[in-house]
């Protein structure tokens, strides 16, 4: 089964993917292929980022193909699966994904000087995206733990992850949406967001018990 099937990890806002090693590692020993996409977050709009990640699955190999983003990747995949939705069959899981426009990014790019730090990618993080169809099953993770640079610049509704609110991380036809207790970086060195994306990519939602846990690495 899990040999057969091959997990996308998509990195952030800023990242290089470098920061999901970890996380890799995790999902890795459930049995699946993985692999990391890079794509310049900030200097290229989000239609090229998708348009690269489509030619970047040529190389992977896999029956079925799933996709496992954080933040801004969450977008770069929903853009793809838009763009190019003929992919293998597959689940995808968001970590951190505003899939509502994000509130942080909005108060950032009204100052001309910090609109330059989001770049042509991050202008995906306060424009609408394509209506998600729910053609494949897609888990948000959202963490709690208000602590990170959204917090900072904005007073931000509460719950959120320091950077992007609960509210921002739901989206009409989702799978399953779960709740841990983490920042918004943290959530990709919980041990529970590894269990919790495995889980989903085998069953399609996540496990039935209490929605809120703490944050363990």
């Amino acid at each position: 089964m899990a040999e057969k099937e091959a997990i996308v990890l998509v990195h952030g806002l800023w990242m290089s993917g470098l920061e999901m090693g970890l996380l890799e590692q995790r999902l890795r020993r459930g049995g699946y292929l993985t692999t990391r996409f890079r794509y310049p977050s900030v200097t290229h709009a989000i239609a090229q980022n998708s348009a690269a990640l489509n030619r970047f699955l040529l190389t992977v190999p896999g029956e079925r193909l799933h996709f496992v983003a954080h933040s801004l990747g969450g977008l770069v995949v929903r853009q793809l699966l838009h763009d190019f939705p003929e992919q293998r069959s597959g689940r995808v899981v968001t970590l951190g994904t505003p899939h509502q426009r994000s509130l942080a990014a909005a108060v950032l790019s009204l100052n001309p000087l910090l609109n330059r730090l989001l770049g042509k990618g991050g202008e995906a993080l306060t424009s609408s995206l394509p209506p998600w169809q729910g053609a494949r099953d897609l888990g948000s993770i959202a963490g709690t733990l208000p602590l990170g640079m959204g917090a900072l610049l904005t007073r931000l509704p509460r719950p959120h992850d320091g950077v992007v609110t609960v509210t921002e991380t739901c989206l009409p036809r989702m799978g399953d949406h779960l709740l841990l207790k983490s920042n918004h970086f943290g959530l990709l060195f919980s041990a529970k967001v590894a269990q919790e994306t495995l889980f989903f990519l085998k069953n399609g939602h996540f496990s039935p018990r209490d929605r809120i846990y703490t944050q363990d690495t």
